[in-house]
């Protein structure tokens, strides 16, 4: 199959989109967010057999995808279904490791769902800042020595190896001087400690109290992992656009239903001119965030500063968006639209946390402001 094609791409949507209604059930996401790992094994196992992972990776790399409207096509089906599985730190964990070379094994396995690799990347106190890296790794003859922390990390109690960002040179904030070490979570001296996610799913805290690695676990080049880890959170940023614009179609259908089926003095409330003006809005909002995710979508394999500049639009309009979205929702629904009972609230949760991931609106306002003025 040769997804440069549309045509393929869209029998790739139909497929998932089928998949999912049949395997998944939104309203089980905050039942699943309670237990490690937070979702069903087995159904990852099944999107793993249906070639979805694949799709988020270059023939090169042993997939049959990779590209910008892959990920996209992916991701918007999987927001739609509100599905919670290792999608995202199968992204970033595997562009960041085809990124650095070398690593086709674990990579394979990524794609095969035999094995799921944890991001861990975000430190607390760092913001949205990517050169933020305080965790440390000196070397102990031929092995490494890593210290440190990590903060709200995605699936980290479900896999098999962690992806740690740690500074081997340098100071904290410095650009260079950042290298990625693959850490089995048996290793001596980590802990892991889980819990769930206000919008399902679990994330973990994570240390590094002298962990003991050997001269293997360094991925790529020693001091050089900040291109690696650029360019798989690009690849995620695009991915949680795309999972919000499959969450605000669910949403949007589920209000326009309501508006026409709600009845009060007689008549549906969706007659009343105010509620028909302040949907109509809303519709022209969601379609202009369509829009910057297709422009990030197309940008991604582009030059850095116009990819990075697209991206930091697109989470931009996605988190202004999605946070309206959510919040109209619920105001045009009324008193059941607070409930946790409407399958609809779960969706416009996760819209208000996805604004939160990889950075939040002011943040990438801000860096597309400075983005625009160096280039």
């Amino acid at each position: 199959m040769d997804f440069n094609h549309t045509d393929d791409r869209r029998m790739l949507a139909d497929t998932l989109g089928r998949f999912i209604a049949g395997q998944t059930d939104p309203m089980a996401r905050a039942e699943a967010a309670k237990t490690a790992p937070g979702y069903d094994p087995a159904v990852w196992t099944r999107f793993a057999e249906l070639g979805v992972i694949g799709a988020l990776f270059g023939p090169d790399d042993g997939g049959f995808g990779g590209g910008g409207f892959d990920i996209m096509v992916v991701f918007e089906a999987l927001g739609a279904g509100l599905v919670q599985a290792p999608f995202l730190s199968t992204l970033l964990a595997g562009r960041a490791l085809a990124a650095a070379g070398g690593r086709a094994d674990e990579i394979e396995a990524l794609i095969a769902g035999t094995m799921v690799i944890a991001f861990a990347h975000q430190e607390g106190g760092a913001g949205y800042d990517l050169d933020h890296v305080a965790t440390r790794a000196e070397r102990n003859g031929n092995d490494w020595v890593l210290t440190g922390s990590k903060s709200v990390i995605a699936d980290a109690e479900g896999a098999t190896l962690l992806l740690v960002s740690a500074r081997t040179s340098g100071e904290v904030g410095d650009r260079d001087g950042v290298s990625l070490f693959l850490v089995p979570v048996q290793a001596s001296g980590l802990d892991v400690r889980g819990y769930p996610c206000v919008d399902g799913g679990r994330a973990a805290e994570v240390r590094l109290d002298g962990v003991t690695l050997p001269a293997t676990a360094l991925v790529g080049t020693e001091g050089d992992g900040t291109g690696s880890i650029a360019d798989a959170v690009a690849a995620g940023l695009l991915a949680l656009c795309a999972e919000a614009l499959g969450a605000m179609a669910v949403v949007r259908d589920a209000t326009l239903d309501y508006l026409r089926t709600r009845m009060q003095f007689g008549e549906a409330i969706g007659r009343n001119q105010a509620l028909q003006h302040r949907m109509a809005a809303l519709l022209i909002e969601i379609e202009q965030a369509r829009s910057a995710v297709i422009n990030a979508a197309a940008a991604l394999d582009g030059p850095g500063n116009a990819r990075e500049r697209m991206l930091s639009a697109a989470k931009y309009t996605i988190g202004r968006t999605g946070t309206l979205v959510a919040e109209e929702a619920i105001q045009l629904h009324g008193g059941i639209g607070m409930t946790w009972e409407l399958p609809m609230t779960h969706f416009a949760k996760r819209l208000m946390m996805i604004d939160h991931q990889l950075g939040d609106e002011d943040h990438h306002l801000a860096r597309y402001a400075a983005l625009s003025r160096a280039a």
